[in-house]
């Protein structure tokens, strides 16, 4: 058996990507920086929101990067030192950063705002379509 965690249940049908979502997530934990919130938006027309808000002091637009592939959404920071600069004492490093969160299916990007060291991310959970499909019992023969 591999290590790891393992959906063994019989009634969760191909799920197997999800042990790997767990797993990817699990090494990308990190040391904590940059502080996050996960914020839940009243419910609008356009379905549910939610409100990532990350604080990124002193990184600007062009240090900043977010993607978005299949269900995962990725936020990295590269602060680069200016080597014209000479310190006298340093308490403020020039840091590099990697945060990635697991979408759920459905999940679409709104946006991104950069404000007062906070970078901000919109999510949007559309209502899901209830589609009922009757399916027909052949005999056999």
């Amino acid at each position: 058996m591999a290590p790891g965690p393992q959906l063994s249940n019989p009634f969760l049908l191909g799920f197997d990507g999800l042990e790997h979502l767990i797993e990817r997530m699990a090494k990308s934990s990190g040391d904590g920086y940059p502080p996050y919130n996960i914020e839940r938006l009243p419910k609008g027309e356009n379905g549910e929101i939610l409100r990532i808000t990350l604080a990124v002091a002193g990184f600007s637009p062009d240090q900043l990067e977010i993607t978005h592939e299949e269900n995962q959404l990725l936020v990295r920071g590269r602060q680069a030192d200016d080597p014209s600069r000479t310190f006298l004492h340093r308490g403020i490093a020039a840091r590099q950063f990697q945060r990635a969160f697991v979408l759920a299916e459905g999940i679409e990007i709104g946006g991104a705002e950069l404000m007062d060291g906070l970078l901000t991310i919109e999510l949007i959970r559309r209502e899901p379509e209830r589609v009922v499909r009757r399916i027909k019992i052949s005999t056999g023969r």
